[in-house]
């Protein structure tokens, strides 16, 4: 099979079905595609839109810098990919590259993974950890979903990006530090600023260099490419003789609006893989469209504000103590009063206040949150 290079090359149709085989195909002239950076081990980025290229244009400008790179995109366009492709072409390209995902990570350990914690700093730290920062230091630390940073912790963010220094949790001495900071979201984060969930400070301190990435629906040229891409990666893993595509399933694949985006229309190429039996790779518009409705996208904060509000109703109220909420989620009673207020639920009074118009219309019953110790 025809290897793809590190951004994408230009693939004939071929009649009746499009072949993986490249004829008489030249690559196609990137930002990043060069002499210049092969042996870099840039992360494969595949596409030729002009959408993408503005994106990888940016990418090279900005990498030789330190300044700190502010991503913002929907979910599944690839942040991490053009956040691994500017450390890669920078001179920290030899240093680490260290991502941590702060929606991930509990508010109450998340201080610990950026900062790291010393011997005895809470009840469970029985050997002293080394933070994210640390274990950046010389290279690149990509915050991936930093709107999803706690505000308690955005002052210590800014400290050490502003002076490059911070101590562990439970430690007294200053730690120096040369990071270089990408940060990612899908949020937008000048609406949090405005409705005070996120330091402006600190986001004019992130955003030094913003780059906006396109969703797929934008971009639809490179549909073609991607699935071509990923239909000869899945083949080649699972060991499946496909050798070609046929046009009516790419024409419902370019069609198709993906609104996961990249990752979308990944993880359907590797499920046709999977059931395919012939030597083309096929299927019908109804497959397409059909199979991948998507019920209406839900926020992360919308989505923690249900479980809250499920698990209140579970503990009649209860947030404290050991059968109250806090205990059944796993989190400490003032991390989860503090979340409460974050996403407009009333702690004491009748029925719970949502911002969210669905949860105000499910939540009809009232309670009466008790804060037992």
């Amino acid at each position: 099979m025809a290897a793809f290079a590190s951004l994408a090359s230009e693939v004939p149709a071929i009649k009746n079905n499009v072949s993986f085989e490249i004829e008489d195909a030249a690559p196609a002239k990137v930002a990043l595609d060069n002499d210049e950076l092969r042996g870099r081990g840039l992360p494969t980025i595949i596409g030729k839109s002009a959408a993408l290229r503005r994106v990888l244009d940016m990418v090279r400008v900005v990498a030789p810098t330190d300044a700190t790179v502010l991503i913002n995109g929907e979910t599944g366009t690839g942040k991490e990919l053009i956040a691994e492709a500017i450390h890669k072409y920078s001179d920290r390209s030899n240093g680490p590259f260290v991502k941590v995902n702060c929606a991930a990570i509990p508010a109450g350990l998340l201080e610990s993974e950026l900062f790291g914690h010393e011997r005895g700093a809470y009840t469970g730290a029985v050997t002293r950890s080394i933070g994210r920062f640390e274990r950046a230091n010389r290279g690149t630390l990509l915050l991936d979903e930093v709107g999803d940073l706690p505000l308690e912790l955005q002052p210590k963010l800014l400290r050490v990006m502003q002076e490059r220094q911070f101590e562990r949790l439970g430690g007294a001495a200053t730690i120096h530090t040369d990071v270089r900071v990408i940060c990612a979201t899908h949020r937008n984060l000048v609406e949090m600023v405005d409705n005070r969930e996120f330091r402006a400070d600190l986001f004019y301190r992130l955003s030094v260099f913003p780059i906006e990435l396109p969703p797929l629906r934008e971009r639809p040229e490179d549909i073609r490419l991607l699935a071509l891409h990923f239909a000869m990666d899945f083949a080649d893993r699972m060991h499946k003789q496909i050798q070609a595509i046929s046009d009516d399933f790419m024409g419902a694949v370019v069609r198709h609006s993906w609104p996961g985006n990249v990752r979308e229309l990944q993880n359907f190429i590797e499920r046709t893989v999977i059931l395919s039996t012939g030597a083309v790779l096929s299927g019908s518009l109804p497959d397409v469209t059909g199979t991948l409705k998507l019920s209406p996208p839900v926020t992360l904060d919308e989505a923690v504000r249900s479980q809250i509000l499920q698990t209140l109703q579970q503990t009649e109220g209860v947030v404290g103590g050991p059968n109250g909420a806090a205990a059944r989620l796993g989190l400490v009673r003032t991390t989860l009063i503090a979340k409460m207020k974050r996403l407009g639920i009333s702690i004491r009074g009748k029925a719970p206040r949502c911002r969210c118009e669905q949860q105000r219309r499910s939540q009809s019953q009232k309670a009466e949150w008790r804060l037992d110790a």
